[in-house]
Order: structure tokens, then sequence, then C-alpha cells
């Protein structure tokens, strides 16, 4: 395993292998690449430090999905042969938009734990909330004093980001990518964690119906006892589904 750098060095990935390349993965928010390490031991492969965290450093401007996967279209031109794209939590939804955008320089896809679609209404800050971000525009509340506010009621993710990667979190929390899944016509394996709090199932379970009704093909399974870190809490299971995506 080694570092290497990507796309004229504006990425950097961990390098598995001693053969041409045949894996792409892609991490969860706040992780870096080194969380394939025991799925990809065997195989050829990159797992990319995607953009503002572990040697990438962060993009310029606030992007969401789409605008990564646009980041991490051109470490595609690594691949002698179209990828299995691997993609844990955030890096799945990068790996969708991926392969929508770029279907023929995909061989298929395999996402762990990814907030692909909102079940239900997304929640509205409270009036309070509301009128307290008011008054901070209007200078009569503290921008330090807005910052613990929102450090209070943010998720752990939220409270250790900061700049440009606060703006992308928040960006990226709000989007669905319903019309990127009915888009995808890649071969694509939803693998889930059974106790999986921060992504349920049902979440796999909505993305696997959106993709067949759209004519798309996709199966899902269910680890038992598996969380939402399914790169490090199961590797084994990764592992296996590549290995059998590669010879198919």
């Amino acid at each position: 395993m080694a570092l290497r750098a990507l796309a004229d060095g504006a990425l950097f990935a961990e390098a598995y292998g001693d053969g041409s390349p045949r894996v792409l993965a892609l991490h969860g928010w706040g992780r870096r690449g080194n969380d394939f390490a025991a799925s990809l031991a065997e195989f050829d492969a990159l797992a990319v430090d995607l953009p503002g965290f572990g040697a990438t450093p962060a993009p310029t401007e606030v992007l969401g999905a789409e605008g990564y996967a646009g980041l991490v279209a051109p470490v595609l031109d690594t691949f002698e042969t179209p990828p299995v794209v691997v993609g844990h939590s955030f890096g799945g939804r990068i790996a969708v938009c991926l392969a929508a955008a770029h279907p023929d320089r995909v061989a298929s896809v395999v996402i762990s734990g990814s907030p692909l679609l909102r079940l239900g209404p997304g929640k509205k800050p409270s009036p309070g909330y509301r009128m307290l971000r008011l008054l901070n525009r209007a200078r009569l509340v503290s921008d330090d004093r807005m910052e613990e506010i929102r450090r209070s009621r943010g998720s752990a993710d939220y409270r250790a980001a900061s700049g440009v990667m606060r703006d992308i979190l928040v960006k990226v929390v709000n989007e669905s990518y319903e019309p990127q899944l009915k888009m995808l016509r890649n071969r694509v394996l939803l693998l889930w964690g059974e106790n999986d709090h921060e992504v349920p199932v049902p979440v796999a379970e909505q993305a696997l119906r959106v993709i067949r009704q759209a004519g798309g093909t996709a199966e899902l399974e269910v680890l038992p006892g598996v969380g939402h870190l399914v790169p490090t809490q199961a590797p084994h299971a990764i592992a296996r589904v590549l290995a059998e995506e590669l010879r198919s």
C-alpha cells in the first residue's frame, strides 16, 4: 500500500496491489481511503482521500455530491478498464453521481450506508432558531454566540467541520439522489448493516425500488449485526462482493 497522487496532484489515494487497478473506493464523511485497507488487501485498487480529508486538500468552493463526482472523474483515466466503484456513506453519494454521469466508464457500483434518499420531509429549524439567525444578521446576536448555538444543535460531523467543509456538509445532507438513481444502468449492489442507525435499511430498500422501477439492475444484502461503518466492521463482506463482481 502506498500513497499515490492522481488528477495532476489534485487528489491522493492509497494504492493496493501491483497491477492495473480495477476497484475505486470512496470513503465516508470525516474518514479517509484507508478505511478500505482490509477489504482491498487482495485487490488492485485505489482508495481515494476525498477532497477535504486525509492527504487531499479541501475544495475552494462549496460543492455537492455531483461536484465531488466531477473532481473524482479524472481518476477514471487511471483505469485500463471500467472499475467497480465502492462508496460508503458520503462516498456512496459520489459513486451514484459518478456512475450516472459516466455510465460507460464504471463497471458496477457497490454502496454501503449511504443516505441516497430522504424518506420524509426535512426537519425545519424552530421558530426560535430562525429568530436568532435574524438577530445575528442584524448584529444583535454576536457571531461567537451564534456559532455556539449552531454547534449545540449540530451533529458530530457538523461540530467537527469548519469553513468550506461545513458549508459542503450542510449542502450534501440536504441533497437527494432519486434522479441519479433512475439514470443508473450499471449493476448496483447495496450492502447495508442491519444495525445502521445513521442510515437505516429502509433507505436502501427505497433506493432499490427506485433503481428497479427505472429499469436498472440492483440487489440489496443486509449484513446481520453490522452497523454503519461497513468498511471497517465488515471488510470481508466488501471483499467477497468485489471478488464476485470482478469475476463476472
